[in-house]
């Protein structure tokens, strides 16, 4: 059985074995890319161009957009390729270089969507501390402080993963590599400490998880003694596009990663990748940009400025 030191390749897991499904697989990721692409590339250059945008919300806006780009950038051109080309193969250097930019990205963006929990709670329940509270400064270490823990987060579980010798074969049940899959084809018994890192990250998460989940409660509570009806609807709007967005990215990966093993099958594992993976990067620009006035009129100008 060969070992992580003689492996120079995994093979991923294909979406289709006839040409014209592998061409159609080709075609879906890139209008789904390309979607990704020009609704994070139109919010990131609408906040940073239009001064109306600089605040606390639209800032972690830029963030989360900067990390859905990187997110969906390291998985699905990879899978095009191999599509378009009719192979499977990711050398080990890619496949560990996968893995760790889409832990990284992944975690950071759970990260922000807690720091943006707390802007939202912040907004509504702290409206006279808000500049104070949500200072530029406040928002930068916040900010950096989700980037810095998913990188190290993403650090260790990819040096862990790897450290791991594999005896199981090279093949990924998956079209991209993640360290579940990698697991699976490590030595019996040697994976033990990396899971032990897993739980440990799942913990971190439901923390994460508890505190969204109360932030919210208090703002729906405030919400509702607000008197005015406009009121009320306004602050709804200010949170919904965010509730949204957790709502899909939490749904969707707890899924993948906590659904029953009676109902797990790689045809399944593959639509639920792509829900987790894909999915979210792709709508989160619609999402925000449905319900926001403010973000709907500079991405207007933006446009007939690019059109011009």
């Amino acid at each position: 059985m060969p070992n992580s030191s003689s492996l120079n390749e995994f093979l991923l897991l294909a979406f289709a074995d006839t040409r014209e499904l592998q061409l159609l697989h080709f075609s879906l990721f890139l209008g789904i890319y390309l979607a990704a692409l020009l609704g994070n590339g139109l919010i990131i250059t609408a906040v940073a161009c239009d001064h109306h945008l600089h605040t606390p919300m639209y800032f972690f806006l830029l963030n989360l957009s900067l990390l859905d780009l990187g997110s969906i950038s390291t998985t699905v051109p990879k899978s095009m390729a191999n599509s378009l080309w009719d192979t499977r193969a990711i050398s080990y250097s890619g496949c560990a270089a996968q893995v760790f930019f889409f832990l990284f990205l992944i975690s950071a963006e759970y990260f922000l969507l807690t720091v943006m929990a707390y802007d939202r709670y912040v907004a509504i329940c702290k409206p006279l501390h808000y500049g104070t509270l949500m200072g530029s400064r406040a928002c930068a270490k916040m900010a950096a402080a989700a980037w810095a823990s998913a990188f190290l987060s993403a650090l260790l579980h990819t040096a862990n993963t790897f450290s791991i010798p594999l005896c199981q074969g090279n093949t990924v049940d998956q079209f991209f590599c993640e360290v579940p899959q990698i697991l699976k084809l490590s030595c019996s018994d040697s994976y033990l400490r990396e899971v032990g890192l897993l739980v440990v990250s799942a913990c971190l998460g439901f923390v994460c998880f508890i505190f969204i989940v109360l932030s919210y409660v208090q703002i729906f509570t405030a919400v509702l003694r607000i008197p005015s009806e406009q009121g009320r609807h306004k602050a709804f709007s200010m949170c919904l596009p965010h509730l949204a967005v957790v709502s899909l990215f939490i749904s969707t990966g707890f899924f993948a990663y906590l659904k029953p093993p009676s109902i797990s099958s790689p045809a399944v594992d593959l639509v639920v990748a792509v829900l987790y993976s894909v999915v979210p990067p792709a709508m989160n620009p619609l999402i925000y940009s449905m319900r926001n006035k403010e973000l709907k009129a500079a991405l207007k100008k933006l446009i007939q400025l690019l059109l011009v």
